[in-house]
């Protein structure tokens, strides 16, 4: 019989930020400042049997832009706990651009819920289609890989801000 997997992870991954630090402007300005964008190619070698982006390469793609999304947001080291939601709304064939879009949702004591968005964009027209959106939570970890909490509410130093 398979390992049953739990279907909860532990409350403290889960707890979320209280409402009111929405509003704080060094919360505000870690979301901005960590929300991060990548552009690519979609070749032959990135596609499947129907000539459109394989969806294993797209999860890798959209996990390393939630990854450093996390980090820029935490600067701290964060590791995949789970991939939460995903939705393939359209193909993209090969030939044509993507940019990932990912975005802190959400923050808990030692977690974070990054929201990353794929984007076709053909390369012979000037349109841009939301073709995949998921949802990562990550998790903040010391040397030890241990959760730690995740340390947002300080100001930006001068030469992080992307004013």
């Amino acid at each position: 019989m398979p390992e049953q997997v739990p279907k909860q992870v532990p409350d403290q991954v889960h707890k979320q930020v209280p409402s009111v630090h929405k509003d704080n402007p060094f919360f505000q300005a870690r979301v901005e400042n960590s929300r991060t964008r990548v552009v690519k190619i979609v070749f032959p070698k990135d596609t499947n049997n129907f000539d459109t982006l394989f969806g294993g390469t797209a999860l890798q793609w959209m996990d390393e832009v939630a990854a450093i999304a996390s980090m820029r947001f935490s600067r701290q080291q964060t590791v995949t706990i789970s991939l939460d939601a995903i939705t393939f709304k359209k193909a993209i064939p090969s030939a044509n651009f993507v940019e990932l879009v990912a975005e802190v949702v959400e923050v808990g004591r030692t977690s974070m819920k990054i929201q990353v968005d794929v984007y076709l964009e053909p390369m012979d027209q000037d349109i841009r289609i939301k073709a995949i959106h998921g949802c990562f939570t990550f998790v903040a970890i010391n040397a030890e890989r241990q959760p730690i909490a995740i340390e947002w509410d300080k100001p930006l130093p001068e030469a992080i801000r992307h004013d």
